[in-house]
């Protein structure tokens, strides 16, 4: 919400490397035209400051969160993976398990997220890479192997590296996190990003009026108040003498199943 109480003009979303929110994006755009969504590509270890400072509304990211101020959706499990140099005699397996790994040198970056405490393998004696980036670059350099999950090796691709499976391994798990308006409610915009996130359809009661700012009667609404309507005149058979074009009472047979007024079903 802005100071004056209006709903915010667009929504800024945050998303940390390797997560990919394209088609809850793209279903945003075409329910809310009115409303812009700027993507903001924030690394890692910044993706909690955004929403803390207030310059994303909500973000994807990684969880766990270190922040106890903000909220959170958990949505997916990641496959875990071991990037290798393209050469590593390891690359002839289709998939590692920790003590394939115990003999060789583990790259941890400054912004791991998987957090393995009892890691196999030997440390880095170098200097720790900064980002996994830097981590993937030793890598293809056969300093190193790196566990990392498999959608953020992907997002940051190198020829000389390839990826194998692991087995019995920490995984990460992607969240979407916002921080509550000072009532402790969630702020308008990010609501609806939930609902689409969580598959809400257009007709929900939650979905706004984006000229208006006000929540309007949906479909789902109207069509439990006519289910309801329908009891109180006699029950099911009440509700389908309506649909007819019948009034209720009115049992006549006509003969034919001819078209029915009131047109299409409407769809869910």
């Amino acid at each position: 919400m802005t100071p004056d109480g209006e709903h915010a003009s667009r929504l800024r979303l945050a998303v940390v490397p390797g997560v990919s929110p394209g088609r809850w994006v793209d279903t945003w755009r075409e329910r809310y035209p009115a409303v812009p969504l700027d993507l903001l590509e924030v690394p890692a270890s910044g993706a909690e400051a955004t929403l803390v400072a207030a310059t994303a509304d909500a973000a994807f990211l990684r969880l766990p969160l270190a922040s106890g101020d903000l909220a959170r959706i958990p949505l997916w499990v990641e496959e875990t993976v071991v990037a290798l140099p393209r050469e590593h005699v390891l690359t002839l397996l289709e998939e590692l398990t920790p003590g394939d790994l115990a003999e060789e040198t583990l790259l941890v970056p400054a912004d791991d997220v998987l957090h393995w405490s009892g890691a196999p393998g030997e440390r880095f004696v170098g200097r720790a890479p900064a980002t996994t980036a830097d981590a993937l670059e030793l890598v293809g350099a056969e300093a190193g192997v790196c566990v990392l999950p498999r959608a953020l090796a992907r997002a940051l691709h190198r020829r000389d590296v390839e990826l194998r499976p692991l087995r019995d391994a920490p995984t990460s798990q992607v969240g979407l996190a916002w921080r509550p308006a000072p009532d402790g409610e969630t702020p308008p915009l990010v609501d609806d990003l939930i609902g689409v996130v969580r598959g809400r359809t257009a007709a929900s009661t939650r979905g706004r009026d984006r000229a208006g700012g006000r929540d309007e009667p949906d479909g789902g609404a109207r069509e439990r108040g006519a289910r309801a309507a329908g009891k109180r005149d006699g029950g099911r058979g009440a509700t389908d003498d309506r649909r007819g074009g019948r009034p209720p009472g009115d049992r006549r047979h006509t003969g034919s199943a001819g078209p029915r007024s009131g047109g299409r079903r409407r769809g869910r």
